[in-house]
C-alpha cells in the first residue's frame, strides 16, 4: 500500500514536470539570451563562399519560449545565408522560418555563411544584415551579421605563353595553377596574389617580380578568415604550394617581394651554372612561414640581398652546389609547428635527386649526386633560431668536388670553429645559448603565442648593421 501511494506521488510529480514543461511564456520579461550579439565573417572574395560562422540562442528562463519567426531583415540581397536549427531561411519563403519552441533550458544552433556579390569597387565594402528574432510575446531580439566583400580578378589554370603583365589594383585569386612557358616572361607589378590550396607558379620561362618598398608584391594563400580567433589563416603555413623554377628558366628577379605561408616558398632547379647571370635574384624580399624549404637550389647561381628567409619547417635557406651570394640578410629559424625543424642555413655538395619511373626501374628511384660548391659568400648577415646550431652542411665523400664557402662580418649561432675551416670565417659574431642577447632576443617580437613576428633588431641587439633591416633602422623605422 505504501509503495502504490509512493508511485502514484512519483508519477504526479513527474506529469506536474512535464506539464510545467510544455507551458509557454507570453511575458515580455521571458527574453532569449545569445553566446554572440554580432557574428563577423572577415573579408570574402566577391562570388566565393565563406567559411562557415554559429551561434548558440538559449532559453535559460523557467517556462517554455514560442518564436513566431527568426528573419533575416534583406533576404539573399546582403549576400548572407542562415540555418536556424537545420531549417533554412530561403529567399523563396521571405528568408524566414517560422513556430519553433524552444523549452526552458534547452537551446538551438544558428549556421551564418556569406557570399558576397561584385560591388565594381576596388576596395573591400562592408555587409551587414540582422537576423530578428521574434517571440510569441512580441518581443523582439536580433544578432548583427556582419562581414566584408571584397571584387577579385580570379585566374584558373593558366598558362602564360608570352611576355605578359599582372599589375592589378583587385586582388587576383589563382585556381589550379599559373605556368610560364620557355621563353615567355610574366612581370608582376603592384599587386596581390592569392593561391588557392595546392596552387603555385611554375618557371620555365622568366619571372619577374617587381615590386616597391611601398607596394610589395604579395604571394599567398587565399584563405582571409581564421582558423582560430587569434590565428589568422594567412599565419598558418602550407596554404599553398610556392614557386618553382625549373631547369630552363634563367635571368629570374624579384624586388620587394613577400612569399607567405607556402609549402616550399621558393626551389630552384638544378642546371648548368652560368657564373655571370644568376638564375634567381632575390633584393629586399621576405620568405615567411614556410612547411618546406624556405628558398631550396640545386647546382644554381642565385644572389639574395637584404632578404628575410624566416620560419620554416625545412631549411630557411638550402644551398646544394652551384654558386650563392648572400648579403646582408637575416635567416632565423623560429619555425613554430614542430620541433624537428631545418636549419637556418644548410650548404652541400651533394643532394639527392627523384629519378623518374622507366624501363628498368617501375618506381622512382632517389640517388645521390655531387655538385661542386664553387661560391658560397655569406656576408654582413644573421644566422640564429632556437636551435643551439642552426648551420648545417654535408660534403661529398668524393673529397675532390669543390666545397668552398666564406662567412664574414655576421651574426652565427653555431659553436665555434677553431679547426683550418677557421679560415673560412673572418670577423664573425659567434652567438651561444649563453649569450645575454640571442636567438629571438635580436628582435623587436616574436610573439609565439600569436604566431606574429617583427625581424627588425631590438634596441638591445648586439647584431647592429648587420641583417636585412639596416636601412630601415638607420632610418629610425
Amino acid at each position: 500500500m505504501h509503495r502504490y501511494l509512493l508511485l502514484s506521488l512519483l508519477s504526479l510529480l513527474l506529469l506536474s514536470a512535464c506539464n510545467k514543461d510544455e507551458q509557454y511564456s507570453l511575458s515580455k520579461s521571458d527574453r532569449l539570451t545569445f553566446s554572440l550579439d554580432t557574428v563577423r565573417l572577415d573579408t570574402v572574395f566577391a562570388g566565393m563562399g565563406s567559411s562557415t560562422k554559429t551561434f548558440w540562442v538559449y532559453n535559460r528562463g523557467d517556462r517554455g519560449l514560442r518564436l513566431s519567426s527568426v528573419r533575416l531583415v534583406h533576404g539573399s540581397s546582403s549576400g548572407f545565408r542562415v540555418n536556424v536549427d537545420g531549417s533554412y531561411l530561403d529567399n523563396a519563403h521571405g528568408s524566414l522560418v517560422r513556430d519553433l519552441e524552444l523549452r526552458h533550458g534547452d537551446s538551438l544552433r544558428v549556421f551564418v555563411e556569406v557570399t558576397p556579390d561584385v560591388s565594381g569597387q576596388i576596395e573591400p565594402q562592408a555587409l551587414a544584415d540582422q537576423l530578428v528574432f521574434t517571440l510569441e510575446s512580441g518581443t523582439t531580439q536580433q544578432v548583427q551579421l556582419e562581414a566584408w566583400g571584397w571584387d577579385a580578378v580570379v585566374m584558373r589554370d593558366v598558362t602564360v605563353g608570352r611576355d605578359s603583365v599582372i599589375d592589378s589594383p583587385r586582388p587576383v585569386v589563382i585556381y589550379g595553377g599559373l605556368r610560364v612557358d620557355s621563353g615567355a616572361t610574366l612581370t608582376l607589378r603592384h599587386t596581390t596574389l592569392y593561391f588557392h590550396d595546392r596552387a603555385g607558379i611554375d618557371v620555365y620561362g622568366r619571372l619577374l617580380a617587381e615590386g616597391s618598398a611601398d607596394a610589395p608584391v604579395v604571394l599567398r594563400g587565399d584563405r582571409l578568415d581564421r582558423m582560430f580567433d587569434y590565428l589568422p589563416y594567412n599565419n598558418v603555413s602550407g596554404q599553398w604550394r610556392g614557386v618553382h623554377f625549373f631547369g630552363p628558366s634563367t635571368g629570374n628577379v624579384m624586388r620587394h617581394t613577400q612569399i607567405v605561408s607556402a609549402c616550399d616558398a621558393v626551389v630552384v632547379d638544378s642546371a648548368a651554372v652560368d657564373s655571370l647571370m644568376p638564375r634567381l635574384t632575390m633584393q629586399h624580399c621576405v620568405v615567411h612561414n614556410a612547411r618546406g624549404a624556405g628558398v631550396q637550389a640545386q647546382n644554381a647561381n642565385i644572389s639574395l640581398a637584404y632578404c628575410q628567409l624566416t620560419n620554416t619547417l625545412g631549411h630557411c635557406l638550402a644551398v646544394m652546389g652551384g654558386r650563392a651570394d648572400v648579403e646582408h640578410c637575416t635567416l632565423a629559424q623560429f619555425y613554430p609547428f614542430a620541433a624537428e625543424r631545418g636549419a637556418a642555413l644548410y650548404i652541400a655538395n651533394t643532394y639527392d635527386r627523384e629519378l623518374p619511373p622507366d624501363s628498368l626501374h617501375p618506381t622512382a628511384t632517389t640517388v645521390s649526386v655531387t655538385s661542386p660548391l664553387t661560391y658560397f659568400f655569406f656576408r654582413e648577415s644573421i644566422l640564429t633560431g632556437y636551435a643551439d646550431d642552426v648551420l648545417m652542411g654535408q660534403a661529398a665523400e668524393d673529397t675532390s668536388v669543390v666545397f668552398s664557402y666564406m662567412f664574414y662580418h655576421s651574426l652565427l649561432r653555431t659553436p665555434r670553429v677553431e679547426t683550418a675551416d677557421s679560415v673560412a670565417y673572418v670577423d664573425v659574431m659567434w652567438e651561444a645559448p649563453g649569450d645575454s642577447i640571442q636567438g629571438k632576443k635580436h628582435f623587436r617580437l616574436i610573439d609565439e603565442d600569436n604566431l606574429v613576428y617583427d625581424f627588425h633588431l631590438d634596441s638591445l641587439s648586439t647584431a647592429h648593421g648587420l641583417g636585412c633591416y639596416v636601412d630601415t633602422l638607420a632610418a629610425g623605422q
